[in-house]
């Protein structure tokens, strides 16, 4: 008995491991963009948090404190949209196994 359940145990880790990687395949082409200065800046950033685009609204392109600004503003938007992104993609991915104490995934 204790033989199949130690069977069963490492089919679900299996499952996991190979779920983990499949989503970690889909967050790396996902794309977030992140705004700042109601949209004066806006930066996306994929999955692995690689910048992939800067857009600057003219109407700061004189400021250049400003513009340092809201891109580090929009830049860490963006990051905290991939965080959520793949905290929620990642949530259930145990598929009701249970974790030890203090183990999270990435």
């Amino acid at each position: 008995m204790l033989k199949g359940n130690i069977a069963q145990l490492m089919q679900q880790a299996q499952k996991v491991q190979e779920n983990l990687k499949k989503a970690q395949e889909e967050l790396a082409t996902l794309e977030v963009t992140g705004q700042a200065g109601g949209g004066l800046v806006e930066v996306t950033m994929n999955g692995r948090h690689e910048v992939r685009k800067i857009s600057i609204d003219p109407e700061v392109a004189d400021d250049r404190e400003m513009i340092e600004d809201l891109v580090a503003a929009a830049v860490n938007d963006a990051v905290n949209r991939v965080q959520e992104a793949t905290q929620e993609k990642m949530s259930g991915l145990a598929g009701g196994m249970p974790l030890p104490p203090g183990f999270t995934l990435p």
